[in-house]
């Protein structure tokens, strides 16, 4: 353990009551920040384990690459952990946020988190957060210009009304089945997200049985758009959390065979409704693409934050 300038303690991550009490710590934090993702909502923090790490091995387990800032009092003031290997995120709460807190979580991941093959590492911070800018820059971070990297975090407030989206003729959109339509829908997923990639390369479906072991997910919020000829063409999984009362879109993805249809328009208008009517306040979504963005701000909101990644070479 060691002991902070501003009188926090910073220990390693050590058991599984450590995961209960930072997915509490980050409802508390992403209440302070009146709902924005200047730290993880809880469903991304359950995404990276069970799918992340888990399913996708991104990075090393948990209790190797998670770390704690404590007050004395036992309380959570700060988390550092990675989403992929080389890819820092500091979660701290805005009232004990200190430049020597900033710069001690920077230090451990320079020791801890950077890439073993390409040494380097990025860290995110938001287009606004000039406090983290300020300190990246002097340790001899760069802003990564290049495009479609930034994160774009598109966020709806849910109490206005949200209008109907029509769908094509023989399409249906609906809740995920049970577990006979899992390998229809991984294999949704594989061909929306690696289109370019040979059929032998798919892996199979079992991956999707850990996706519903997530604390939060429910089947009313896995939503398909159904093909005339039954096979799942658009998807969307929403991780709603009743206790800061905001519904999280990950991930969003569309058959490119079913594409420019208005299908994943219709599906996260579909979960709008769902998630307002179970109470949710917020919604929101990232993306990074010139495609994505447009699809969330048509469907979603343009309202949003942008974070930003910044690298340095080790």
């Amino acid at each position: 353990m060691k002991t902070t300038p501003a009188n926090l303690t910073m220990r390693r991550y050590q058991d599984e009551d450590d995961y209960w009490r930072i997915r509490s710590f980050l409802r508390r934090v992403f209440l302070l920040n009146d709902r924005r993702e200047y730290s993880w909502p809880v469903g991304r923090l359950d995404y990276w384990r069970w799918h992340g790490v888990e399913n996708c091995q991104a990075c090393d387990p948990i209790e190797s690459v998670t770390f704690i800032w404590e007050t004395e009092d036992g309380e959570i003031a700060a988390v550092l952990n990675p989403e992929s290997r080389g890819i820092a995120f500091l979660q701290v709460d805005p009232h004990l946020r200190t430049p020597e807190l900033e710069e001690e979580m920077l230090d451990v991941a320079e020791m801890h988190l950077v890439h073993p093959e390409k040494q380097r590492m990025w860290v995110f911070a938001h287009a606004n957060d000039d406090l983290r800018q300020e300190i990246l820059t002097r340790r001899g971070f760069a802003k990564v210009t290049r495009p479609q990297v930034a994160e774009y975090q598109h966020r709806r407030r849910l109490d206005g009304p949200i209008s109907q989206v029509q769908i094509p003729p023989g399409y249906t959109v609906r809740s995920l089945g049970g577990i006979d339509e899992l390998p229809a829908r991984s294999w949704a997923s594989w061909r929306a997200f690696h289109p370019d990639e040979p059929d032998e390369a798919y892996e199979g479906w079992e991956w999707y049985l850990n996706i519903q072991r997530l604390p939060l997910y429910r089947r009313d919020l896995d939503i398909v758009a159904v093909a005339p000829d039954c096979a799942i063409a658009s998807f969307c999984t929403i991780w709603y959390d009743d206790v800061t009362r905001t519904a999280m879109y990950e991930p969003v993805g569309t058959m490119p065979e079913h594409q420019r249809l208005g299908l994943a328009r219709a599906i996260l208008t579909e979960g709008l409704h769902r998630v307002k009517r179970m109470g949710a306040a917020m919604a929101s979504v990232g993306g990074s693409s010139i495609a994505a963005n447009a699809l969330y701000d048509s469907a979603i909101s343009p309202d949003c934050d942008i974070s930003e990644p910044w690298v340095k070479q080790f």
